[in-house]
C-alpha cells in the first residue's frame, strides 16, 4: 500500500502547536514547516520571538517559514532581517502587500538582493505571481505561496491557475511554488499533479492523510457501516 513517503511533492506541516510541530518534524515525509501570525494566535502564542527561538532549538535540519507581522514597510525590513538571522534553515515570510494594500514587491526585491531566503505569501492572482517572479533574486532560494484553497473557496478551480503560476516562475530556478490553504487530503494529490513543489498541510489534515491515504475503499465502506451500527446500538435506538 502506498504511503506519504512515496509522494514526490514536498509536504510542509502548517501550524503553531509546538508539540505538533516537533512531532511532525521527526516524520520523514515532512520536508519542512510553516506558520503564520493567525496560527500563532490560535495556538495561544504570546511571545513571537521566544516561541520561534524555542522551536528552532529542535527544528534545525528542515526549512521553516516565519512571518513578519508589521504593517510598516520600513519596519517590515527590520523584522525580516531579524527573523533571517535566527537560522540558516529559516525562510522569512513576506506578504504580497501590507494590510493597506501597499505593494511589498520593492521590499521583496531588496531582501532578495541581500541574500534573504523568502517565502512570499498571500498570493491569489497571476498578476501578483508575475510581479514576484520579477522581484525575486534567481540566485537565492525562495518559496512562492499561492493560496489555492482560498481560490477554490470562491468557486474557481485552482488547478489551472497553479499550472499557470508554475509557468510564470520558470525563469526563477531557485523558486518553489507552494500550494497553500489546503482544505482536504485530495489537495495534496492535486498539487502534486499540477507541478507544485510544496504543499503546506495543517496538522489535522496531515493526521487524516497519514491514516486514510491508500485505504481500500471497499473496506472503508464496511468500516463506515460498522460505525453506523455501533453508534445506533450504543444509543439504543428502537423502531
Amino acid at each position: 500500500m502506498p504511503t506519504l513517503n512515496d509522494l514526490t511533492i514536498q509536504l510542509y506541516a502548517d501550524g503553531a502547536d509546538k508539540a505538533g510541530i516537533l512531532d511532525l518534524y521527526a516524520k520523514p515525509y515532512i520536508k519542512g514547516l510553516t506558520t503564520n501570525p493567525s496560527l500563532m494566535k490560535k495556538a495561544g502564542i504570546k511571545d513571537y520571538e521566544a516561541f520561534a527561538k524555542d522551536v528552532l532549538q529542535t527544528v534545525t535540519a528542515k526549512p521553516i517559514s516565519l512571518e513578519v507581522f508589521t504593517d510598516d514597510l520600513v519596519d517590515m525590513k527590520r523584522q525580516a532581517l531579524k527573523i533571517n538571522s535566527w537560522g540558516a534553515n529559516v525562510y522569512t515570510k513576506i506578504p504580497i502587500t501590507n494590510s493597506r494594500g501597499d505593494s511589498c514587491l520593492p521590499l521583496i526585491k531588496e531582501l532578495g538582493l541581500a541574500g534573504v531566503k523568502l517565502n512570499v505569501t498571500a498570493l491569489l492572482t497571476l498578476r501578483q505571481v508575475a510581479g514576484v517572479a520579477e522581484a525575486l533574486n534567481p540566485a537565492v532560494p525562495s518559496v512562492v505561496s499561492v493560496f489555492a484553497g482560498r481560490i477554490a473557496d470562491t468557486g474557481v478551480d485552482p488547478v489551472p491557475m497553479m499550472r499557470a503560476c508554475g509557468a510564470l516562475l520558470h525563469a526563477q530556478p531557485k523558486a518553489e511554488l507552494l500550494w497553500a490553504s489546503t482544505r482536504e487530503v485530495l489537495n495534496i494529490f492535486q498539487a502534486q499533479e499540477c507541478g507544485c513543489a510544496i504543499i503546506t498541510v495543517p496538522h489535522d489534515i496531515l493526521a487524516k492523510a497519514a491514516k486514510m491515504f491508500g485505504n481500500d475503499l471497499t473496506e472503508l465502506s464496511l468500516d463506515t457501516v460498522r460505525m453506523f451500527a455501533k453508534d445506533a446500538a450504543e444509543v439504543g435506538f428502537k423502531l
